[in-house]
């Protein structure tokens, strides 16, 4: 056997892979990872993410954060979910950082954690937020002066939730999107906007801007055939770029439908607008398979869930759209009240009268006990749709 060479030789003295005759693999887009979407509006999809996906996606959010080998992060997310591996596994691992993990989210011990720790960054869902806010309306918060801000995605964020947090405890959210196709974030708030730049995107165009594009990836809003839309235009958000998956794993019908239009369709409805910077910020207003259809117009639910959530003693509440021989859906509300406090369904219809037109207010209250989510915060509206079957047959006048 040649030991002279520089490159190894396998036993039988052939050079193996590293014969400059065999071409080498480029390891980079093999497959990394399969994660299952929350099947919200349907069944789980297998995602495929390669090592490329991961690696652009952890680069792009640790640039945007300013994440680097002094970062310390905490994880209270399920791990087998995108946000709690990609953002707070994989990224400050690029980069050198440390992780803080929580076996599982538990609301007191939350920012004694923070400080114990020296946390810097802990990325959540917006159930969180408001289990934080409810806890501490009681409860004293301690130090968390380590704390510089707080991600936020993964779910729908509606205005009074992030303005009664961010005005409870002094700590920005930096809000943002994405989806397991888009290995995690696809977009977030700036992080260098100035305090009134940062609550008029939070606060002032009906829900919290997703913010803009990262540089790993493009954001369009389209309509069902494929044509970008103007400011202020609902539409479908589309992506395309370094972290968009590789493709759904054997299923070639939804990857046909994914990709119809050459950009990865998220199925979430939302607009954009352009800033005085001259970057566009995005919005979020529902998934196109959560509107509800009522009279053969399209509804965004989360509009109505910003309104319900402002009603005097309502702790959580979603809007959801249930069958109806009139109008084919009309608009329910399922709520949860403040602890001690009894519902009244009159009141609440009231309330939301006074901020929604007649054929966007809930017509219905149903009470109970837990707003049904998945294990990363999403609203499952569906599972409580039947508890509407009573109202059928009803035709509500204005």
């Amino acid at each position: 056997m040649d030991l002279s060479s520089d490159k190894p030789q396998d036993l039988d003295g052939s050079r193996g892979i590293f014969d400059d005759s065999v071409p080498q693999i480029d390891r980079s887009e093999l497959d990394a990872l399969i994660v299952f979407t929350s099947g919200t509006t349907g069944n789980p999809k297998g995602v495929v993410l390669s090592q490329r996906n991961l690696l652009e996606d952890a680069h792009a959010i640790s640039n945007w954060h300013h994440i680097d080998a002094e970062t310390r992060m905490m994880c209270v997310l399920p791990i087998h979910h995108v946000n709690g591996t990609v953002v707070t596994l994989c990224t400050p691992f690029y980069r050198g950082g440390s992780v803080v993990l929580n076996e599982k989210f538990r609301v007191g011990h939350f920012f004694t954690t923070i400080h114990k720790e020296n946390v810097h960054i802990v990325s959540v869902v917006p159930t969180l937020l408001s289990f934080l806010t409810s806890h501490h309306q009681t409860h004293p918060v301690g130090d968390y002066a380590s704390l510089r801000h707080i991600i936020c995605g993964a779910g729908p964020l509606t205005v009074s939730v992030a303005q009664h947090f961010e005005e409870k405890f002094g700590i920005r959210i930096i809000h943002g999107y994405g989806l397991s196709e888009t290995t995690c974030y696809s977009c977030y708030l700036p992080i260098s906007l100035s305090d009134e730049e940062h609550k008029t995107w939070m606060r002032a165009h009906g829900y919290p801007s997703i913010g803009v594009a990262l540089p790993v990836n493009e954001m369009a809003i389209h309509d069902d055939q494929g044509n970008p839309l103007k400011d202020g235009e609902r539409g479908e958000i589309v992506i395309r770029g370094r972290n968009v998956m590789k493709g759904y794993y054997a299923n070639d019908a939804a990857n046909e439908t994914a990709f119809t239009h050459g950009w990865f369709r998220s199925g979430d409805e939302g607009f954009a607008l352009t800033g005085d910077d001259g970057q566009r910020y995005y919005f979020i207003t529902g998934r196109l398979k959560e509107l509800i259809i009522r009279g053969g117009v399209n509804l965004a639910p989360l509009e109505i869930d910003e309104v319900i959530n402002r009603a005097p003693g309502v702790k959580a509440g979603i809007s959801v759209g249930f069958e109806n021989d009139w109008y084919g859906e009309e608009v329910g509300a399922y709520v949860q009240m403040e602890a001690g406090l009894e519902g009244n369904e009159e009141e609440i219809i009231a309330f939301c009268r006074a901020y929604l037109p007649f054929s966007k207010c809930p017509k219905v209250v149903v009470f109970g006990n837990d707003i049904p989510v998945t294990s990363t915060g999403k609203y499952q509206r569906m599972k409580v749709a039947h508890l509407f079957k009573d109202w059928k047959a009803v035709q509500f006048k204005a």
